[in-house]
This record gives structure tokens, C-alpha cells and sequence, in this order.
């Protein structure tokens, strides 16, 4: 399917005059609140700030009300998903699912591997997909756990050949990396690819409609779904849940009403045509960086771009059911996250002047810097307005002529106009979550999924109260994330917390929000002394940075979720009928993590315990290392004196890079395992004495029957 370049060309034209026209008016109204008695920089400085701040307003507005029209009108009839039939029965082409992971919960991994398997199983559809466990990890106790996990899964699901395990030694280039690899070594062998995300959960029935998607439209590059938040404990993970099942549909109906064919990819949940990703999707080096960090961070805007520029299709499945992924448990997980985003969009500006980019590509692009850089030009636009304030009352003379322009026109007075404009701003900014409860309130099995209308209204004004406080907080956080990258401050790529329940302890909250709780105080403190006026009207600003810590502790917590739940507010539809992906996966989690935990005098060296008293894990730790290996021969001195250090002093006497080096050498992990029970105990550490008689004990525990 291609929608006509004609039509998609018309929508466009519609689409951006709206904007065109809201961010004219305003900014006429704008400058004629400011020119008043002459134009001075700060005036000039404040419009310049404006100007690309209420035209990001515009966007979204209007991408809201196009969402609005396309879903009362029953979607829209150029949408990727017309182009699925739900009686084909056309044997489908063996796809690749690729599950790149970084020292992440392992049981939420496999689990989540495991209800996909099992879902394409009960479909018939199994054996046309081949999974791939991707690790990056380099915590050995992540790593000998995936190991284990995967020949636990193979065996119970009959996976073997079906679902495979890879664990690179370097992990360059971090994700993107790790699918390039993927696409050097497999990628030949498959025509699709789906990648999904640590977190990810699909239906079997949405992965092959995916594939079937591909089938029927051969010029399709990039099939991107859009997946809904699961199975959030927290209350800040429950507002983002809530928001994002009810606000979600309009906005992205509206995206796909204006990128059409040409959309964009967001890294996971979404399947891509190999061939072309693999000839024309390669990431190119970063201008003056060094070759450690010469990648594009956030690679996925970038491949959607190049996969453009090949002449292929990008598009959004935005009605597809059966896409999940989790989110950030708390505002400081959700933090952590976005700086490394941060780094990630504001490395495109090499790419906004490319040769050859299209340029709705080069619009993404640009619109990605700006969801954070917007931050700090608000930041920048409301200390200018402070001090524009201090201006007019205590600098200017007063008595000249403040009605000038469109205020003497209209004779409403400059304040009147000014408050105007705000109401009119504000109107734009809360209009898309006012459209999104017409489109729920109007149908009645939509509004019941919500908790019925009382339900549905509370817990919108909860979420508005609650983003009305978080918004400076995150103001702040971005500022300062743009400020220090493009100061050169190194981003890393930490594992990410993807654990449902938070757990925000009052250290955290007052190490990440001191800074905004300072802020907070000394400004709401400049602007009383400047004019009490000004103060009421920043309160907002000021109390969500000032509230900063408890705020963040609150909404880290289970408990006031629960407490909200259990009266049926931020009740969304997944959770009053849970798909079956869903409610399999909640509940094997809930029966692997009653089992016994190990001792908490072993759980620091676990994984590397497991691997040199096992003998089923040793061997297949052994055995994948030398498919990979074949080269290492018998172990040197340097290798040999690790050996006797870990068993004459137990593996805390390693560094981690040691440990890494061992288990890295198949050799010397075999030579290990017979020696520590060749070996008497007066030869070898007291900890492996004890780390025998209690592994016995967990050893011993019986399997959990969960696996469905």
C-alpha cells in the first residue's frame, strides 16, 4: 500500500497552514503585548523565545484535532493496517525476533520470550519464527543467569533451533551495535526482522500481522507499532499508563494522518525489511568524536531517516493490538533515561543538513532536539519574562501610552490582551487531552474500560494536577541534560530500571532534586520582592520545584497506586480486560520470585559460583565460549595464576576484569570446574566449602509449574 503523493501532499499543506496560522496570530499578539514604548533586547529576546515555543504548541494542538477528526470518522482509510486480511492463510517467510539486553531482570526477559513463543505456538505460526537473546551484559551473575535461563526455556518450550543465545565480548557501539552484528552474522538468512526491547511483549497474533503487513506491501521498510504501558506498580507509572492508553490514540492518529508513508522508527516493537536496512542503514560516523563514541546514540531516528533516503517506506501502525513494553517506575528512573535520549537527539543536528535526507525526515529530527531542548528555551523565556516584569514596574516611567497597536485597536488594554493570549495558550495546550475524553466519554465500552465516567473525569484531573507539578521538575532535569552535553559532559549507557515497583528512598529524591527544591525557593523569593502579582502567577513553577523531593518520593511509591486502584481511578482498559500476554506473564513472574533467593553472603559472586560448580552450566558456558574460541589453547601464566587465586582465596580475591578474563577462556573455565571438586578442602577457600553445601540446598528446590 502507498497512500497518493498527491493526497499525503494536500494533508500536509492543511496540517502545517493550521499551525502556520495559530503561531502568526500569536506572535502578532505577542509582539504587540511588548512593543510598547519602544522595542529593547530583552523584548526582542522574549519573542525569539516565543516564537518556536508556541509553534510546538501549534503542533501538537493540531496534530490533535487532525487525531480527533480521523478517529470520529472511523480512522483513516490510508492507514498500513487496510492492507491486513484476516482470512490470508499464505505460508509466511521464517522472521528473525531480535531481544538486545544489557545486565537486565532476566526473568522478565525470558518470561516474556516465553509467552511470545507460546503465543505464536497456540497459532501454528511458531516454527516461522527464530528468536535471538542478544546480551551485552558484563555482569558475570547476568550473564551465567541468561545462560542458565536460556537452556531452561529451550528445554521446557522444545526451543532448541527455534530460540538462541549470543553474548558478545566487547559490547561496541551499545545497541545499535548489537543489531549490526546481528544483521553481519544472521541477517542473510532472514527477510524480516522484528526488534523488540528488554521490556517488550507481543501477541503472536500482532507479530504475525507484522509479518503479513510486510507481505502485502513490498515497498515497506519499517513497520513501527505503537505499544501500550504495562503492568505499572508506581503511581508515577500508573499516570504515564493512564496518559499515554488515553491520550495516545489521538496523537498518533493524527502523526500518521501527516507523515503518511514516511514516518519514523522508534527503536523496538516494530519489524524492518533486512535487505534493505543491511545495504542502506549502516550508521555513519559522528564528525570529530572519537571512535569509542563516534555512533549515533539514538539510532533509531537515524536508520528511518536512511531507510527514506533508500526509497523505501516508513509507517505507523498505530491500531495494531497486541504491542507492550513497560515503563520507568519513577521520575528519577524516567530522568536517568532521558539524558542518555537527550544525548541521542541532539547528536541529529549533524544530520539536519545531509545530503539527501528527506525532509520529513529532517523534520523528525528536528522535532526530537526539540522535546528537550524546549525545556530550556521555557526555562530561558521565563527568566526573561521575571526580568521583563521588573522592567515595567520599577525601571520604565509610568504614564506613557501602554495601549498601542492591537490593544488601542481592540480597546481591550494590554493587560487584557496579555491575559488573552495566556488563556488562548493554555486553551492549545490542554485541548488534545480534551479531545481524548470526548473520544472516550462518547462511546460507552471505551468509558466503562475507564471505570465509567466519574472514574474516567477523576482520574483526568489527577493527572493533570500531577503533570502540572512535574512539568518544571522536568524543565529543570532537561535544561540542565542540554546544557551539560553540549558543554561535552561524557553520557553512558547504564542499565536501565525497568522493574514495575519503584522504591525511591529519601537519598535519591534529595541527591537528583536539591538543585530544584533551591531553585524553587530563590525564585519564588526574587519574584515576591519583584511584585507579588508575578508571584501567584509562577506559583505553579514554583511549588513543583519547591516540592520537588516529597513529590518524587510519592510517586516512586506502590502504595498510593494501590490505594487509587482500589477505588478504580487511572483504571485503564488492559487492566479490566488483561490480554492473556499480560496476565501469563504477571503471573510466572509472581511464581519465580517467591522462590528462595540465594544467601545474601552469595549473591554477590552467584553467577561465577554456578558456572565452576555445575556441571550443566559449566558445560554449556564452556561450550558456547569455544563456538566462539576455537582459538584458546591451554591456559598461560597469567591465566593460571587466576586460577590458583580463585580457588585458594574464593572469587572475591578477582577484580571484575579478572573474573571477566576467566570467564571469558573456555579452558580455564573447564580446568576450574575439575579442580574445585578434584581438589580437598584444605587446598581450596572456606567460601566454596560453604558455597557447595548451599548450592546443594537451592539446587534442591522444586521446579516451579508455571511455564505456560
Amino acid at each position: 500500500m502507498s497512500i497518493d503523493a498527491r493526497q499525503l501532499t494536500r494533508r500536509r499543506i492543511v496540517f502545517f497552514s493550521i499551525i502556520l496560522l495559530l503561531t502568526s496570530v500569536a506572535t502578532w499578539v505577542m509582539a504587540d503585548i511588548l512593543w510598547r514604548g519602544g522595542v529593547t533586547r530583552t523584548e526582542m529576546f522574549i519573542l525569539a523565545l516565543f516564537i518556536p515555543l508556541f509553534a510546538l504548541v501549534s503542533f501538537g494542538f493540531t496534530q490533535a484535532l487532525v487525531g480527533l477528526w480521523v478517529l470520529w470518522r472511523g480512522g483513516d482509510p490510508h492507514r498500513i493496517t487496510t492492507t491486513l486480511k484476516e482470512d490470508d492463510t499464505t505460508p509466511l517467510p521464517v522472521t528473525a525476533i531480535a531481544l538486545p539486553i544489557y545486565n537486565e531482570d532476566v526473568s522478565q526477559v525470558y518470561e516474556g520470550l516465553r509467552i511470545m513463543f507460546r503465543s505464536l505456538e497456540a497459532l501454528g505460526q511458531a516454527d516461522r519464527f527464530d528468536f535471538f537473546i542478544l546480551s551485552d551484559s558484563n555482569d558475570p551473575n547476568k550473564w551465567i543467569e541468561e545462560e542458565v535461563s536460556w537452556v531452561e526455556l529451550c528445554k521446557q518450550v522444545k526451543g532448541f533451533g527455534r530460540i538462541f543465545y549470543r553474548h558478545r565480548q566487547i559490547p561496541l557501539n551499545r545497541k545499535s551495535g548489537n543489531i549490526s552484528d546481528f544483521c553481519r552474522r544472521w541477517g542473510a538468512r532472514y527477510r524480516y526482522m522484528v526488534v523488540l526491547d528488554a521490556d517488550s511483549l507481543m501477541s503472536g497474533k500482532a507479530l504475525v500481522s507484522l509479518v503479513r503487513l510486510m507481505e502485502a506491501n513490498p515497498r515497506a521498510g519499517i513497520i513501527q507499532t505503537a505499544p501500550q504501558l504495562i503492568r505499572c506498580a508506581t503511581l508515577y507509572g500508573r499516570l504515564l499508563q493512564f496518559a499515554s492508553t488515553l491520550y495516545g490514540p489521538v496523537f498518533l492518529a493524527g502523526m500518521n494522518f501527516w507523515q503518511g508513508n514516511e514516518g519514523n522508527y522508534w527503536g523496538h516493537n516494530a519489524i524492518i525489511r533486512l535487505a534493505p536496512f543491511i545495504e542502506h542503514c549502516a550508521l555513519p560516523d559522528i564528525p570529530g568524536q572519537p571512535q569509542a563514541s563516534s555512533k549515533f546514540m539514538s539510532h533509531d531516528y537515524v536508520e528511518a531517516a536512511l531507510m527514506l533516503r533508500s526509497g523505501y517506506e516508513v509507517w505507523l501502525a498505530y491500531d495494531l493490538p497486541g504491542s507492550y513494553e513497560g515503563g520507568p517506575p519513577s521520575l528519577i528512573d524516567n530522568a536517568k533515561r532521558d539524558r542518555r535520549w537527550c544525548k541521542g537527539n541532539l547528536q541529529h543536528a549533524w544530520l539536519l543538513f545531509a545530503k539527501g535526507i528527506h525532509h520529513i525526515s529532517r523534520l523528525h529530527l528536528m522535532l526530537g532536539i526539540f522535546s528537550y531542548l524546549s525545556s530550556l528555551l521555557w526555562l530561558l523565556l521565563l527568566v526573561a519574562g521575571s526580568f521583563q516584569c521588573y522592567r515595567e514596574w520599577y525601571v520604565l516611567p509610568h504614564g506613557y501610552d501602554y495601549d498601542v497597536g492591537l490593544s488601542r485597536l481592540l480597546d481591550i488594554g494590554g493587560g487584557r490582551l496579555a491575559l488573552g493570549l495566556f488563556i488562548f495558550t493554555m486553551s492549545l495546550l490542554l485541548a488534545p487531552k480534551f479531545f481524548s475524553w470526548i473520544l472516550a466519554a462518547r462511546d460507552p465500552h471505551r468509558r466503562r474500560r475507564f471505570g465509567g465516567m466519574l472514574r474516567l473525569c477523576s482520574g483526568c484531573l489527577i493527572e493533570q494536577l500531577f503533570s502540572m507539578l512535574v512539568a518544571p521538575v522536568q524543565m529543570l532535569f532537561h535544561s540542565f541534560f542540554v546544557v551539560t552535553i553540549l558543554l561535552g559532559t561524557r553520557v553512558g549507557w547504564g542499565t536501565q530500571k525497568r522493574a514495575p515497583t519503584g522504591g525511591v528512598d529519601w537519598g535519591d529524591a534529595v541527591r537528583m532534586h536539591w538543585i530544584h527544591m533551591c531553585a524553587g525557593l530563590l525564585w519564588g523569593a526574587i519574584a515576591w520582592q519583584i511584585h507579588p502579582t508575578l508571584f501567584w502567577w509562577m506559583s505553579p513553577v514554583f511549588g513543583g520545584l519547591v516540592l520537588a523531593v516529597p513529590f518524587s518520593m510519592l510517586l516512586g511509591q506502590t502504595d498510593p497506586a494501590r490505594a487509587l486502584a482500589r477505588v478504580g481511578l487511572l483504571t485503564t482498559p488492559q487492566e479490566i480486560v488483561v490480554p492473556n500476554e499480560v496476565s501469563h506473564l504477571d503471573r510466572n513472574l509472581t511464581a519465580i520470585r517467591e522462590r528462595i533467593p540465594p544467601p545474601e553472603r552469595l549473591r554477590e559472586h552467584y553467577g561465577f559460583m554456578q558456572v565452576l560448580l555445575d556441571p550443566l552450566v559449566n558445560s554449556v558456558h564452556v561450550s558456547l565460549l569455544r563456538q566462539r574460541h576455537k582459538q584458546r589453547g591451554a591456559p598461560g601464566e597469567y591465566y593460571r595464576a587466576m586460577e590458583e587465586k580463585v580457588l585458594r582465596d574464593g572469587p572475591g580475591a578477582l577484580t571484575h576484569r579478572e573474573k571477566t578474563a576467566l570467564l571469558l577462556h573456555p579452558v580455564s573455565m573447564a580446568r576450574l570446574h575439575q579442580q574445585i571438586w578434584l581438589l580437598p578442602d584444605a587446598q581450596l577457600s572456606p567460601w566454596w566449602t560453604m558455597a557447595m553445601r548451599q548450592y546443594n540446598i537451592l539446587t534442591s528446590q522444586p521446579a516451579t509449574a508455571l511455564y505456560r
